[in-house]
């Protein structure tokens, strides 16, 4: 028999699998990607060596900045490590502190780290940081009211919107997956996602400096220790994106229903093998599409808002 875990230590995995494993999960979507294009591309471990690199680093602000540029990166970092403490990274079981906030809280903490990074760009001054900015928090305006409308669709199937209670309603019947308006929001939340991660073929993820960057925009004037936070919150947001998705939405499977330490093992490698089957899925989409001009996110979006209403009705009219 394996020894059982405390459950403070499988909450606190929760939190650790999602910082350790997002840089790699980054990593091995940029391979992925690199072999479609014909490239060799960069090691699967490349994300680490450039954290560790940044942290070794100086940091230096703009001119006339405040303290909250500073301060920024922690407290985005702060908000994405609160968000694995709400899902089920790890077990079917809730977690003490899974029930202090449903969905659509931990929907308003990613946006708060979003926010806080943008309204620390606003301040450096840099064209490109306040431009990246400025367009994160126009299409968030339109993203957000989707997160919205998916939530509300999937309350209205399971009659609450705490994630545990949402897995645990899919995990009982193969039937709920199927299910119209289960696919349509699922469908949305995706969409949601490949903007939300810049996986929307308008913007570069090299770093590489020009006038559609935004998400690599914000963070452009940070440096050393802060940037690599900026870098590191950004692989976890993508990761904790992953996981509602997969532990949620469409394959809630995999995860612990005891505190031995063997289940919970396999949690993580069933929540990594997910993870990265979806970033190669996101990995091809990414590079099936040429580069698109920058008002189509509008329409991206607005197709994703039409799908979760959709869904919506679909419940609704009664065949949901």
């Amino acid at each position: 028999m394996s020894a059982a875990l405390p459950v403070p230590v499988i909450q606190a995995l929760q939190v650790l699998t999602i910082a350790a494993a997002a840089p790699g999960v980054s990593g091995v979507i940029a391979k992925v990607e690199s072999r479609l294009q014909g490239r060799r591309g960069p090691r699967v471990l490349q994300p680490y060596y450039d954290l560790a690199k940044l942290f070794r680093k100086e940091s230096l602000a703009p001119e006339g900045a405040s303290g909250f540029f500073l301060l920024a990166p922690l407290l985005a970092m702060m908000c994405y490590l609160t968000v694995p403490l709400l899902i089920p990274v790890l077990t079917s079981y809730g977690l003490p502190l899974g029930y202090m906030g449903d969905i659509l809280g931990g929907g308003f903490i990613l946006a708060l780290a979003s926010f806080v990074v943008a309204v620390a760009a606003l301040e450096t001054g840099s064209p490109y940081a306040q431009l990246g900015s400025s367009r994160a928090k126009t299409f968030g305006a339109i993203t957000e009211p989707v997160v919205l409308f998916v939530i509300f669709a999937v309350a209205l199937v399971t009659g609450t919107d705490l994630p545990y209670a949402l897995a645990a309603t899919v995990r009982s019947s193969a039937g709920q997956i199927v299910r119209p308006a289960h696919l349509l929001a699922a469908a949305a939340l995706f969409m949601v996602i490949l903007y939300e991660t810049g996986r929307i073929p308008v913007e570069t993820h090299t770093g590489t400096n020009e006038f559609g960057m935004i998400e690599e925009a914000r963070p452009f004037e940070h440096s050393g220790p802060y940037f690599a936070l900026l870098k590191w919150g950004s692989a976890m947001k993508q990761l904790i994106l992953y996981t509602i998705l997969a532990n949620v939405f469409l394959a809630p499977w995999g995860l612990a229903s005891t505190t031995r330490a063997v289940d919970v093992g396999l949690a993580i490698v069933a929540l990594l093998a997910k993870a990265i089957a979806l970033g190669c899925v996101v990995a091809v989409i990414d590079d099936s599409f040429a580069k698109l001009r920058l008002f189509k996110i509008t329409e991206f979006v607005s197709a994703a808002f039409l799908l979760a209403v959709l869904g919506v009705f679909t419940l609704y009219l009664g065949g949901g």
